[in-house]
């Protein structure tokens, strides 16, 4: 029963303990743990106030962001819209070029088919020329009198020339 009613003088020398302890304390740490805790409890409202506008430039920085890709891809859309424009505009000119040069190519032909067309005729006529001359001096030579004997001959010298 000791341990649960402590005796008055016990009680007594333990009050004047805590009130010696309590009056140095208070004198000399009281103000060291008070402005300890200040400092604690400022230091966490300075984090905490550092924290929220941290939070709130990476909000920031995340909409810039956001707007900056936005450009991006809008200016990437235009690029693309640009160099397709572009292909088709080279392609295009490329096919009339090549209409042009095939244009061409068939009038030069046109144009040497004709000319050759023309030299067939001149060496024809030419040939046919130099066939009636020939025939010409071989009537000429005979010196015949009787016509029927004369177209005769005439037609066995064309069964005999040669056309080349």
């Amino acid at each position: 029963m000791e341990l649960l009613l402590p005796a008055l003088g016990l009680l007594f020398w333990t009050l004047v303990a805590f009130a010696i302890v309590f009056f140095i304390l208070k004198k000399y740490a009281w103000s060291a743990i008070l402005k300890g805790l200040n400092d604690r409890e400022q230091n966490i409202a300075d984090s905490i106030a550092t924290a929220d506008k941290v939070r709130q430039e990476m909000a920031q920085l995340k909409s810039e962001n956001e707007a900056l890709l936005a450009t991006a891809r809008e200016e990437r859309a235009a690029m693309l819209k640009e160099a397709k424009e572009t292909k088709d505009r080279i392609i295009g000119q490329a096919k009339d070029e090549a209409k042009l040069q095939a244009a061409k190519i068939v009038a030069d032909a046109h144009a040497s088919i004709e000319q050759q067309k023309m030299a067939a005729m001149t060496d024809l006529k030419n040939q046919v020329g130099n066939l009636v001359v020939e025939v010409s001096e071989k009537v000429l030579r005979k010196e015949l009198s009787n016509k029927p004997e004369y177209e005769s001959y005439i037609r066995q010298l064309t069964q005999e020339v040669k056309l080349n």
